[in-house]
């Protein structure tokens, strides 16, 4: 009887079903595993990829948008809401640029200048505040291990190459170089974003239709539902934070140049584009029109001041509400505490793009997690 037992205890656990399923689990693991570094490694490129995704599903609802007023085919639809966008971007580059390059040198002269003021003050009074480093001390604001993504780290790569060319004349040039370095990654990561984002939205269900193609037959179905629902989140988030950012940038706008501040034009506009990042945008915004308001004394920085929350009161309690309750409901600690772990994640873009992506992982556990899994409605 004890033999037996004994003998019970030393066979194997379970049915064995060979070496072949696993030396496969071993694989697929170390496969997972290494996924998941190359994402990490290539976080920047795939942030990159996911705003001309952005580009391609604004694009695509304008397309959609003008087949409810014109019956054209879906190809020059598209051609006309892109000659559209990109005509408005160029008409306000020719017809705006002398007044916002000449607002903005004033600008930051005048903020420089205030910044010292109060740094100066505090200096007087024992508190020391840190300066940001100048260019060139050897910090380059990215950790050791860390690529840059996009066009700018090839470009910066070849610069930094030990005996090439570029780099020589990278050490010539001093300030020029890192200069031309950042116009040249802006106008490289502009153009992929373009690029992606006209190719996405002229065919996306192609797109869409490859991505299920990765799913299990009985599972394609669900997998179609859940891309459409995440591309139909991010369509009406788009439109209604382009409102917004509208909105805010006319009214910063108007009430800065009411209060004779000087540079309203580019500040009105630095707010609307700030107002694209959530709860971190706003306040970097208030802090540059208050710094700008200080030159022109203490009744403008109180009147600025008070513009800046009045339009803070305005889209949080009048737009945002209306417009982004259909789009994306979440709480605002939530998407605060969400830009915090993208923001140390992913960096600079994690905190740019961290609304449309928590939109994106509503989306998946809503409909992966509660219906599928928990088999519940999630709340309306």
């Amino acid at each position: 009887m004890t033999q037996s037992r004994e003998n019970d205890l030393s066979g194997p656990v379970g049915p064995w079903r060979g070496a072949a399923p696993l030396a496969g689990s071993g694989i697929a693991v170390v496969c997972f595993v290494a996924a998941l570094a190359l994402a990490w490694m290539s976080a920047g490129t795939l942030l990159l990829i996911f705003a001309g995704v952005l580009l391609g599903v604004f694009l695509d609802g304008l397309t959609r948008g003008l087949g409810r007023v014109l019956p054209l085919p879906r190809g020059l639809r598209l051609t006309l809401a892109s000659v559209a966008v990109a005509a408005l971007g160029v008409g306000f580059a020719v017809y705006g640029s002398a007044t916002v390059v000449q607002q903005s040198r004033d600008l930051g002269g005048t903020i420089k200048a205030q910044a010292d003021a109060v740094n100066g003050w505090l200096s007087q009074r024992g508190i020391d505040v840190p300066i940001l480093a100048k260019p060139g001390d050897g910090h380059s604001g990215r950790e050791p291990g860390q690529q840059e993504g996009g066009l700018g780290g090839l470009a910066s790569g070849l610069l930094k190459g030990s005996g090439s060319v570029l780099s020589d004349a990278g050490s010539v040039l001093g300030p020029a170089a890192t200069v031309i370095l950042g116009v040249f990654d802006a106008l490289g990561n502009l153009l992929v974003i373009v690029f992606l984002g006209l190719a996405f939205a002229a065919d996306p269900k192609s797109y869409r239709d490859g991505a299920v193609r990765f799913v299990p037959p009985r599972k394609r179905w669900r997998a179609a539902q859940v891309l459409d629902g995440a591309g139909e989140t991010l369509r009406h988030w788009l439109f209604g934070q382009l409102v917004t950012m509208t909105v805010i940038f006319l009214c910063t706008w108007a009430g800065l140049a009411f209060l004779g501040i000087g540079g309203s034009l580019i500040l009105g506009l630095q707010a609307g584009l700030l107002a694209f990042v959530p709860t971190v945008g706003p306040l970097v915004a208030g802090l540059v029109i208050l710094l700008a308001a200080l030159a022109s004394g203490t009744k403008a920085l109180l009147g600025a001041l008070g513009v800046y929350l009045a339009v803070q009161c305005l889209e949080s309690y009048g737009l945002t509400p209306f417009i982004q309750k259909r789009a994306l409901d979440i709480p605002p600690a939530t998407i605060f505490a969400g830009q915090l772990i993208l923001g140390v994640i992913f960096g600079l873009w994690g905190i740019a793009l961290a609304l449309p992506l928590l939109a994106v992982i509503k989306v998946l556990l809503e409909q992966l997690y509660v219906e599928d899994t928990l088999g519940e409605q999630p709340d309306s």
